[in-house]
Formats: structure tokens, sequence, C-alpha cells
């Protein structure tokens, strides 16, 4: 059905209507025009984040029985930012420490948005104590409000949300408005004609979710001549259509069905985000648990070394004595050696570990932090009670911990500040003199491992990090993103605005066909042309997927920020564990140049005690066989130091390659060395 009408309101010639209402209608218009372009991508923005969480919320109270408020926008003043700015961490770029930091891009939409400044609510927050210390639930707690993971699992909440949204809005009442103005001149004969010319159409949509489509549509049209005594004309028009589909496209299940996938999407990314919630709590408690539990296995193979060492001494000085064969005292010294790489390589292990879950968390790498390890104390004694041992003095543990959803990050003025904590290192090498002097026969001193003899690429880690910052092209890709999601927020804040185009076109000379064959040749006349100009205007009354995608940059955004936090993380823990790879394997190889030493004794020790009937081919086999394994573990040492020198440089983006598949080395000194 459709319906129109159109013509003259009023009797009379042209110059006898009312110019008054004419006036008034294009007064109203003009206001419309107004409200319709007055509002800005920040009401657009808070206008979708109003939609999105409203339907969030309703969804999680009904499907999961949540009733405290989502966001996702992210606290300024998070812990890996205060441990950044605290602790003075190198970044490659003001990414590194957040959106708000970023400077702000020519034409840039909103200029509070992202805030610049941490909002003034409540007391500033104390410094950070030198070194961190954190619990279980500390960690489950700045996991739920630092992991980048976490987060990006959010934002897909929102996005689902906002789908949903521009899904529903098919059925909403929908309204378009466009208005031109133009200025024609027709000089194509000898009376000119010039005048101006206005119109302004709006449409309005309803579809139904039964199939249905109303629209109705609205134009104005005002024309004005300059000329012939100034006369104009004022034309209105109204339309309207229903068209209801009979069979393909019919039925509620097939219109809405766009719409309740979309709300399904919703549902599912909320179970896949509470899903989530818990497998990064036992991810978190169980990384939490394996860093302490080799934490405990380091100072295990401490002790044992320690033990091996002093036992060592007293099998030599019993060989001295004649009291020993010598080739036991070679053997209980060829276990002392082993022990102290098993020792080394944990202490490594035990970094490399604790690195690793500082990304877990969200933190930085290079960050200074500690576990607290009266955890393994509490599950010992949880344990102890568990298959009924008494023990009365152990403290009481905890029995509760909070669900990921409901948990704000600990307030840091309450964490324990730890007294003043040495490095490993020193801690280490503090227990072994203490062992050392609670031992009556005098137990050698445990030297920790050192960088006494490094390599040339073997730099502090600090400097190592700086140079891979600056080098590495992955990162610089990464930080080029961030300016490119930038300026994909201009784009999209652009499509908010109202259309406004300046049009102009100009005819000139005629056209011949068989109708108009026996007419005159057509000359091309440019001062008997027909010119128009004017405004075309686009009013924005319908923006609803504009307005959403606008939302979607500034999370694309978020996400290009946190994707070059967290490369910059992977490049430090990278560095790192490249750094703790060469030492150990320099130490390592000291070891066995040692281990290789001595089991050559060991098997020319032990084929004279075989012929002098001290010892049995049993031992002379054995003699052999660590002979064998000391010379493989030289070689596996020796290559693993070069392997980690090459794996250094390529992490920290130093190593060059030609077209010829050459390397360049890096040369700390200044100097590149080709090979």
């Amino acid at each position: 059905m459709r319906t129109r009408s159109s013509g003259q309101f009023w009797p009379g010639t042209a110059t006898e209507r009312p110019r008054s209402t004419a006036a008034l209608y294009l007064c109203a218009l003009a206001a419309v025009v107004f409200l319709v372009s007055s509002c800005s991508p920040t009401w657009y923005r808070r206008e979708a984040d109003r939609c999105a969480t409203g339907i969030i919320e309703r969804e999680r109270a009904e499907e999961l029985g949540y009733e405290n408020p989502f966001t996702v926008e992210r606290p300024i003043d998070t812990l890996r930012r205060r441990l950044m700015i605290d602790q003075d961490l190198p970044v490659s770029s003001e990414a590194g420490l957040g959106t708000d930091q970023l400077e702000r891009i020519p034409h840039w939409p909103e200029a509070d948005y992202p805030p610049t400044a941490p909002p003034d609510v409540g007391p500033p927050e104390p410094p950070l104590p030198e070194v961190l210390k954190l619990t279980l639930i500390d960690t489950l707690q700045i996991a739920a409000r630092n992991s980048r993971e976490y987060q990006t699992r959010k934002e897909t909440v929102y996005q689902a949300a906002l789908d949903w949204d521009v899904a529903d809005d098919e059925f909403r009442h929908t309204f378009n408005g466009v208005l031109t103005g133009l200025h024609v001149q027709n000089l194509a004969h000898d009376a000119q004609v010039k005048g101006t010319e206005g119109s302004a159409e709006f449409d309005w949509t309803k579809k139904l979710k039964t199939g249905s489509v109303i629209t109705a549509g609205l134009a104005l049209d005002l024309a004005n001549l300059i000329t012939n005594e100034g006369r104009s004309s004022f034309g209105l028009l109204a339309d309207a259509t229903l068209t209801i589909p009979l069979m393909r496209g019919a039925g509620r299940h097939i219109v809405t069905e766009p719409l309740t996938q979309a709300e399904r999407n919703v549902v599912y990314s909320l179970y896949a985000l509470e899903r989530f919630k818990r497998v990064l709590a036992v991810r978190v408690a169980s990384e939490y648990l394996s860093v302490l539990q080799q934490a405990d296995r380091v100072q295990n193979e401490l002790e044992n070394y320690e033990r091996l060492v002093a036992g060592t001494q007293r099998t030599h000085r019993l060989a001295e004595a004649g009291r020993l064969p010598e080739m036991e005292a070679d053997q209980a010294r060829q276990d002392a050696l082993r022990a102290r790489d098993t020792w080394i390589a944990a202490q490594q292990t035990y970094a490399q570990r604790l690195d690793q879950f500082k990304i877990t968390l969200g933190l930085p790498t290079d960050a200074t932090i500690e576990l607290d390890r009266d955890e393994l104390l509490r599950l010992a004694e949880a344990a102890a009670e568990h298959v009924g041992m008494d023990d009365t003095d152990a403290p009481d543990a905890p029995t509760t911990q909070p669900a990921l959803s409901d948990v704000e990050e600990p307030a840091l003025s309450d964490v324990e500040e730890p007294t003043t904590q040495p490095d490993m290192a020193d801690e280490i090498l503090e227990i072994a003199e203490s062992a050392e002097t609670g031992q009556p026969d005098g137990a050698a001193q445990i030297v920790p491992p050192s960088y006494d003899g490094a390599g040339p690429l073997e730099m502090p880690a600090a400097e190592a990090v700086v140079i891979a910052l600056a080098n590495r092209l992955d990162l610089q890709t990464s930080v080029g993103e961030v300016y490119d999601a930038q300026r994909k927020v201009v784009v999209a804040a652009n499509a908010l605005e109202m259309g406004l185009e300046l049009v102009g076109s100009g005819r000139a000379g005629a056209r011949r066909a068989i109708g108009t064959a026996g007419l005159a040749d057509a000359a091309l006349r440019p001062e008997h042309g027909v010119y128009t100009f004017g405004l075309n205007v686009d009013l924005p009354m319908e923006r609803t997927a504009e307005q959403d995608a606008y939302r979607e940059t500034y999370i694309s955004l978020e996400r290009s920020v946190r994707n070059v936090q967290e490369l910059e993380d992977q490049i430090k823990l990278e560095v790192r564990n490249a750094l703790r790879t060469l030492l150990q394997a320099r130490e390592s190889y000291r070891i066995q140049v040692e281990a290789a030493e001595l089991a050559d004794v060991r098997v020319e020790s032990t084929a004279l005690f075989l012929k002098a009937g001290r010892a049995q081919v049993r031992d002379v086999l054995e003699a052999q066989q660590a002979l064998v394994d000391a010379q493989n573990a030289l070689t596996a040492a020796l290559v693993d130091y070069r392997v980690a020198e090459l794996s250094l440089q390529r992490d920290m983006g130093v190593l060059q390659v030609d077209d010829d598949g050459l390397w360049h080395e890096f040369d700390p000194s200044g100097h590149s060395d080709d090979n």
C-alpha cells in the first residue's frame, strides 16, 4: 500500500501564499539540524557503553546470578604501571605505560579520553616497597586487574554486546534526513532564469519481528525565483509503504534469527569469560606454587652440594692418610661437581619461572617481586592435619579464595614490606657460610656463580634489555600499530558527523537523436548553459552502527597498547633467559673441564688399582663411563654457550643476516664481527 499527496496547500497564485508559513518550516528544519548535529563523539561513546553494559549486566544476572556492575575500562594507575615508574624500568614507548600516556594525534576526537591523569579519589597510594612481596591471594587479585588475557576476554564479551545492539537496531524506529540547498542559473534562453531551490527529506522505517516493514517519508521543497518578479513555490510530499512478506523471509523465527544468534553469542561469551576466570585462578595458583617449589629445590640442591663438598673434603683427607682408596675420593669429587652444576641450573630455572609468572600476572618481567615462601609451610601443615598429624603450633592457613569476578587489587599499603633482601647469590652464599661454620671438620666455602671471566656478550640484564627494546623490529611494528589504531579512532569519529557536501554542476549545449534530427546543429555555448551549486546535508539521525564501530576502535586501541606491553615483557623475558643460559653454560663448561680431567685421572688410577688387586672390573667400567659422560657434557656445554650467544643477539635484535645468509655479530665495544 502506498499513499502520496503533493501540491499547493493554499489557493491562488504563488505570490498570494503566506510566506511566513514557509519561513516557519525552514526555522523548524534549522532547529532539527542543530539538534541532531550537536551530538559529540563523547556522547556516542557513552551511549554505546550504556547499551553494551546494560545488555551484559542483564544477561549476566539472568544466566549467572551476578548483580555487580560490568566495566570494560581498565584503571589508569595499574600495579604494572606503578612498578614501571617506582622501579625505573625501561620501556620502548609511551604505550608501555598505558593508553593515557599516548600523545594525542591530530584531529583526535575526544580531548579528555582516554583520561590523562588518575581520578582525584582519596589519598594517593604510598610508594611501593623496594621488593614487593606477594601472597597467593594477592596474585589472584592482581591477575584479575592486570592480566592482559583476562582483559581481552572481557572485551570479547563487550563486543558481543555491541553486535547485539546493532542486530536489535534493525527492529527500532529508524529516522533519516537529508537537506539540500541549490542556487540555479539557467542561461539557455534569452530570458535568463535565476533562483534557489531548497528541499528537506525525512524518512521513518520500522521493521517488525514478523518481517513486515513500514516506511514513511516527508519531503518539503521551496523554490524561489530571483528573476520573474521573485515568485516562489512551496511543495509538500508525503508517502508511506507497507511491505509484508508471505513466503520467503516470513515468520518471526526467520526474521529474528540474527537477533537471536547475537543474544546467544553474548551468553556464550559470558560463559567463556566465567570459565576463563576459573582457569586463570587455577593457572595463577599452579604457577605460584611451581615457583615456590623451584625455590625449595634450589635450597635442597644447595644443601646437597654443601654436604657433598664437606664429604669430599673428608674423603680426601682419609685418602691422604691411606684410609681410603684414592679413586673413592675422586668419585666423591665428581659427585660434588655434578651437584654444583645441578644447583646452578636450579637457580636459573627458578629465575625463569618467576619471570614467566610475572607475565601471567600482567606485570613487568624485570620488576622486583618476591613470593611468600610461607605458603609451602601452610600447605605442609594442612597436609599434616589431613593425615592426622598433631601440630598445635601451626598457624592458620587460608581456607577461602575470592572469586575473580569480585576481587579488587589489594591495597598495596597493606602488603607486607619485606626486610632488606639480598639477591639470590648473596643469600645462598650466606647459607653456605653459615653451614660451613656449623661443621666441625671445616667445609669448603660455597662460591656462587659469578661473572668473573664472562664472555663479551654477558652484559648486565638492564643494559641488554635497553638494547633489545631499541632494536627489535617486531616491537617497532607493534608500536606502529598503536598509531594505526589511533588513526582508526579519528576516522570512526568522522563517520559520526553530519554529512555536508558542497555540490556544483554545469551543462551547456544539446544532444541530438532521431527525434531531434530536424533541429539546427547544436553549439557549445557556455554563456547559455545551466549552472547549479549548493549544499547537501545528511542529518545524523541514525548512527547506531557507526556509534558501536566508534566504540570498538577504542577497544582496538587498548588491545594494541596491551600488545606493546606484552611484547616488551616477552622481550625482557627472552633476553634475561638468554643471559641466564649463557651464565649456566659457562659455569657448566668450567665444571665439565674439571670433571673431564678428573675422570681421566680416575680411569688411570682404577686401572692401576685393578692390576694391584685393589679394585674390581666394575670400578674400571664405571670410571670409563664417567669419562665418556664428562667428555660429552664438556662438548654440550661448549655448544650450548655458542648457541646461547647467537640466541641472545637474536633476541636483542642486533644479529644482522645479509641476503647470502651470512650473519654479522654484535660487538658490545661498537664493532661487528662478520662470519
